[in-house]
Formats: C-alpha cells, structure tokens, sequence
C-alpha cells in the first residue's frame, strides 16, 4: 500500500516490537525560510516559505501529530521502537534501540543506504533525532538540519550565522565551534547556538519562532555554549562551556512557548564581598571555597554537556564541570571541596533550587568534569530495585546513585587511577593520594589525564543484557604547573599543563617548560613499572557488579566514538580510524567493520521507516581530544568532511574516498628574526596560538604551511584585525600588538624553514 504524502506514509504500528510493517510514501524534497537579521533558514526550490510536505497530514502511526512530541508520548517510547525521540532515543538516556532486524544473523549484510554531506569539516557530536520519519539534528556553530530519514532528501536547514553575530565567539570555545545536540519538543525543535543564542524553530517550516541570549551579562568571562538543551517540565534547560578560561558556573531555565527568563542558578558562589549569595545552596557552598579564594576567575562549575529529566520524580539532573583554574591551589589557596564542582546535581526545574548533590571529585586538581552523559535505570541492588542514575565522568570511577535522595550506592574504577587511592565504601568521598597526584610542586603522572577516563562521548545502556557500553580511554598525562616557567599562563589550560606520554620530551620542551624530570622518574613516582601508553577501549560494564563483563581495545587511537546499543543483541561504535565496529553486546565479538573512510565521534542511533531499520552516525573529527588529526585517521588520510551515513540491510558498499592532499607550501622569505625575537614567538604561539592550530592536519590550518605568513601586513590582518572572522579565526589585538604579531610569524617561518 502505498499512501499519499510523506507524513501519511509513516504508517509504522506502535505496537510493534522490531522494524514496522507498513511501506512509507512518495521522496518529496523541500525546503522553508525564515530568514532574519540574526539568523536565516534555507529556502525550497520555489522560494515559499510553506510548510514542507513531509510535515503535513495526520499519523497513522499513533494519536500524536507528526514529528509531534510531549512528556506523554516520551514516556511512552518504548511503544514505538521505530523512533529515536531525544539525542539518547528516551527519558532514560539509554542510546538503546528495541529494533533487531538488524542481528547477529543478518549484521554481514549491512551496507550504506544513503549519505548527505553537511559541508562542513569541524568535529561533529550530535546524534540525530528521528520522528515519523524525518531526522533532525544540529551541526557545528550551532546549525540545524532537517531530513527526510527515508532518502536523506533535504527538507530545511537553519544557520545561525554565529561568527556574523559574534565574530569572537571562536575564541571563547575551548575545543571547537561543536554542538552536542537539540531537542524536538511540542512541535518545535530548540537549539543553541555556539554564541549562546537559544532559537525555537518550527519544525515544520524551520520559522525562527523566537530567540534568546542564555548567557548573562559578564565581564571577563568567556561563556559559550556546546551542549543540547534539556527539556524539564515547562522550561527548557540550558547551560554553558567555558570553564577552560574564566567563568561561573550556572543552568538557567526558559520558558518553552515564549523564550522568557524563568530563573537561573549559579553553582558555584559569588564574591562574598560583594554581598550575599543567590541562593542557599550557595550559602551553604561557600565554606567550601578558601577565604583567599580569587573570585575573578569565576570557579568554573559550567554545565556544558550532561543533564537529564525525571518527569515521575519532577527531578532535573546535572553534571558540572571542572574548576577554574584548574590548580587548587592557585584557584582555593588552602584547600577546600569547592562545592559544586564536578559535582552531580538534581534540580527543582520550577525554580532552579538544588534539592541534592553529590561531590564525584572534591577540591578538583585535574581537569575531572562530572559534565558525561547520565542514564536512568531501575536496578536490583541488594535485594531491592532501586531507581537510579548513572555516571562516568572524568576521574576514571562509574558512579550508581539513588536518583530521588542522592544516596551514594556504590562506585568503582573502570580505567586506572591513580589520583586517589580509593573511595571510601560508605560515603564515596575519594581517598587523598597527594605524593602521586598533586603537581604543584613538581609534574606529576596523574591516571587519568585531562581528558578523563571517559569524556562527553555517550555511553549505552542495552536493557537486555543489563550493561552499560563505556568509551573508555586508558590514557594519563604529565601535569606541569607552569605558572614559574617560561610560558607562563596558557590559553585554555590556565597555570596547568597537560601532556600525554607520548607527548612527553623534556629536552624538546625545555624553551617552554625549563627543566622537568625523565618520564622514566614520573612513571615511578606515579606507582608503574612501566608506562602504558594512551588507547581507547569499548569497556562493557556490569553497574550492578561493578565489573567489566568484556572489553575491546583500540591500541592506535585514543578519541574515538560514542555508542548505541540494540535490541538485536548488538553494539555500535565509530572510531577515528573511519570504521563503523558492531560487536555482540553479550560477549564483545566483534561481527562486523563497515570501512566509512570518515572518523567518528559522535554515536550512532537507529530508527525505522516503514518495514526498514536503519543505523545512522554523521561523521567529523575534532573537539577537544581532536583538534590534531592522528597520521592513521580517516580525517587526516582523507579529509574531514562531516556526513549523514546511513546503513540498511543489502546497503551498498562504502564508496572509496581518494587521499587527502596538502596544498603546495608557500616560499616564504626568512625573516631574519633574532634568537630572543623567535623564542618569544614559540611563547606566544603556545600560549595564544596552539590549542587550535596543531598537528600536520587538523581541523584548523597548519599555520606552519600557511599563505598568511608570506607577508607581515597579511599575517597582522587576520590575527590582529579580524580578516578572517567570518570564518572564525577571531582577532587577538587585545593581547598582541604588532612586535608581538610578528614574533609570532617569524617563529612559524622559522619551523617551517627547518
């Protein structure tokens, strides 16, 4: 049967437990605008601004209106498998799909069945949503895509056209212009932009309904804002990055029909001299911070990735991040927990109060956000179902919590850490281990490093088998407080530096860092007879036991993908080196790698249209751990191009992808710079310059191989004066003058000679 209209045709039965049985309609493609000042949505081929059709009709699939979504059909999501409601596909936040058409038996015959490429080549971290049939899902700066989930057809794109808005914004994002995601919600879908713009866009027509600036008025605090924003009752929740430079932390919540301002909290503490705290969380959470305390800094504590929603408990979680600076001593002179610092909180979302919160890193030293993605469960915990909620941040310990009391359950590592020597079986507080972990002093081997055991990729959690699927990363890094060395304060780390082993060499850093100790010493320091070097590794997790059920390692990259899970038994991931991995979820065989030639961080999901399940991941290398491509990554070997790839059974087979090449280098004069000229150059380029631009490729340019150092005038243009602002690369006037431009250009010229 084949029924008129695309939004009719999605005819999938709610009841069913797999892939539907109905056969979806006829491709149209389609595009609406809403074009404004700020921002702009594309236009369709005749340049209406009409509803596209796929978004028209009823839905013979249930009582809801297309691509319709509320608190009552959420709930009821496991009544339609064929959909994947929010970035997670449920409430629970589980990146588990009940579809099994694709198994074990028939997962050989998965192939490619659609691709789209968004244009871009930045990191990408968003898992689409797919509702009746059409995908949405946002890109880097912010932008929103709208697709047909059928034909990969294009129904509308929104770009908020950050960097004509805020031409610095860039400059505030600590790893890169990314987006974590949205939320489709009452027939809107809602999405922030890059520079703290929250937009509610129609869905139908991609409209701008109304927008709003979620970050405050500030001074000297360097917000932007990466994650997806979470639905909670009748607000809509969002926080902010930014805690790599100064910033203070908060979740504020917006009215979702009008944008209105409903209230923001603050969850670390104001001045105490500037008058009394907001709140009596806060209150309560100022003893914690040192009387010496520098308040300028702002403490850290955003919220920048991981929230969730209890709508039986009308609870609001989330997860706060690291310090900042990130040296407590340099931050909370004399010590202290630092409430509420990669901390897990739970939330009234009518009013933004703090109902309970549990500290996963006291006093945090390292960079040991608690911001990863929650899960929901009901588990049976010593004799008893408990409902529960989920973590693994940064500091290397899978946290179970009671999610109504914040009752600490139990906790366990499940990378190696040596920053503590354990958590205390009752209260979960960790153990101090300050000869192996604290770098003030002297550099440190700290497990695990700045980039945590596990990061912002999602984990998955398969309600069959009960465990939980962890991209894990088995990686420490030397800890440098160079606040009394030459290159001083850095960009983005603050007084603190972190290498990675293997980026370790005491006499190739020596200009920046002065004398530091063999990595044969620190491995010894930090309780090793050797030093392991830095992978990642698919860990599944039993969270009842608290142990690894099976593991498989990835012994050449270390930032690799998040993960879906499904109710065929299997488990998905993408990894740097391009290839779409699928193993049993109950014994961790790996039964099938799909070469993409694309890497991946984002996880994949699954949904279905008509009688057809379909896997989806879109593609982009970068972010935080991302920035420098690997010489064996897909996106060094043959770009960073950021597609839609979707797969079905009897696909095609991935199209071979030609070797990336580099443009031809400049011949560029020698400046003829003195010694003391250059050095001061490398300072200040790995103080202003390097978190962007590393690496041979990466998502920025090589500036070592670039047209820009041909002239002094050129060079001055884009880095002081803003040339190439439109494309991001903001201006660093403030920070560096002409001389300053200029050392920093006879350095370059100066490696790329040698």
């Amino acid at each position: 049967m084949k029924l008129s209209g695309f939004w009719t045709g999605l005819a999938v039965a709610a009841a069913l437990s797999a892939c539907g049985q109905k056969n979806s309609a006829d491709d149209v493609a389609g595009e609406a605008e809403a074009a404004l000042p700020e921002a702009s949505a594309s236009t369709n081929a005749s340049g209406s601004a009409e509803p596209v059709e796929q978004l028209d009709g009823a839905n013979a699939a249930s009582a809801w209106p297309k691509g319709w979504l509320d608190a009552e059909r959420l709930a009821q999501a496991d009544a339609e498998p064929h959909n994947w409601f929010t970035s997670g596909r449920d409430q629970e936040g589980t990146y588990y799909s009940p579809l099994d058409q694709i198994n074990h038996e028939t997962v050989e015959r998965l192939g490619v069945a659609w691709e789209y490429d968004l244009g871009t080549e930045r990191g990408i971290e968003a898992t689409p949503i797919v509702i009746d049939g059409v995908m949405v899902f946002s890109g880097v700066w912010g932008r929103v895509y709208v697709l047909d989930a059928e034909t990969g057809a294009e129904l509308w794109t929104f770009d908020p056209e950050v960097t004509a808005y805020d031409p610095q914004a860039a400059r505030r994002a600590c790893c890169d212009a990314v987006s974590r995601g949205l939320s489709v919600w009452g027939g809107k879908v809602y999405a922030s932009a890059l520079d703290g713009r929250l937009f509610a866009l129609d869905l139908k027509t991609g409209e701008t309904l109304w927008s709003v600036q979620t970050i405050p008025e500030n001074e000297g605090m360097a917000y932007t804002v990466s994650g997806a924003p979470q639905i909670a009752g009748d607000v809509i929740v969002v926080g902010s990055s930014g805690a790599d430079f100064p910033a203070r932390g908060y979740v504020a919540g917006f009215d979702l029909e009008t944008g209105e301002l409903r209230w923001r909290s603050y969850l670390t503490p104001s001045d105490p001299s500037e008058g009394p705290q907001e709140t009596e969380a806060l209150t309560k959470a100022l003893p914690t911070w040192s009387e010496e305390t520098d308040w300028s800094f702002g403490g850290g504590g955003t919220v920048w990735d991981g929230m969730a929603f209890d709508a039986e408990l009308g609870l609001l979680y989330v997860g706060v991040g690291n310090a900042a600076p990130y040296n407590r001593w340099r931050r909370s002179p004399g010590g202290g927990d630092n409430l509420y610092l990669a901390s897990i909180v739970a939330m009234n979302p009518k009013d933004g109060s703090v109902v309970w919160a549990f500290q996963t890193t006291p006093g945090d030293h390292w960079d040991y956000t608690a911001t990863s993605k929650f899960i929901l469960a009901d588990l049976p915990l010593n004799g008893s179902e408990r409902k529960v909620i989920m973590q693994a941040p940064k500091n290397g310990f899978f946290y179970v919590l009671d999610r109504q009391t914040g009752e600490y359950l139990s906790a366990e590592p499940y990378v190696f850490a040596n920053w503590t020597k354990g958590l205390d079986p009752e209260s979960g507080r960790p153990i101090p281990n300050a000869d192996v972990a604290d770098y003030d002093a002297e550099p440190r081997l700290v497990f695990p490093g700045m980039q945590g055991g596990h990061n912002w990729h999602p984990m998955a959690h398969n309600l069959k088998t009960g465990l939980v699927y962890i991209p894990a990363i088995e990686a420490g890094m030397v800890f440098v407080n160079t606040a009394q060395r030459p290159v001083g304060t850095i960009d983005g780390m603050f007084q603190a530096a972190g290498l990675f082993v293997e980026d370790y060499d005491p006499e190739a850093l020596r200009s920046l860092m002065g004398e530091l100790p063999a990595l044969s010493a620190l491995t010894k320091t930090a309780g090793l007879k050797e030093t392991p070097s830095s992978h990642s590794v698919l860990r599944a997790w039993d969270p009842v036991t608290q142990k690894t059920v099976w593991e498989h390692k990835y012994p050449d990259t270390f930032w690799d993908g998040g993960v879906m899970t499904s109710g065929g038994g299997l488990v998905f991931r993408g990894d740097a080196l391009g290839d779409l991995s699928v193993f049993a979820a109950d014994t961790g065989a790996l039964l099938k790698t799909i070469p993409l030639h694309s890497s991946i961080m984002a996880a994949p999901m699954s949904y279905a249209v008509g009688d057809t399940q379909y896997v989806s991941v879109i593609s982009g290398y970068g972010g935080g751990g991302g920035l420098a491509f690997p010489p064996n990554s897909a996106a060094y070997l043959y770009g960073n191009d950021n597609r839609v790839i979707t797969l079905k059974l009897d696909g095609a087979e991935p199209a071979a992808r030609p070797l990336q090449e580099d443009p031809p280098a400049p011949d560029l004069p020698d400046t003829g710079a003195a010694l003391e000229t250059l050095a001061q150059g490398e300072i200040l380029f790995t103080k202003h310059c390097m978190r962007c631009h590393m690496g041979e490729r990466g998502v920025m340019p090589n500036l070592t191989k670039s047209w820009a150092l041909a002239s002094a005038e050129g060079f001055n243009a884009i880095v002081r004066e803003g040339a190439l602002s439109l494309n991001g690369m903001a201006r660093f006037d403030d920070v560096l003058g002409d001389a300053e431009a200029e050392a920093i250009r006879s350095y370059l010229i100066s490696q790329t000679l040698d």
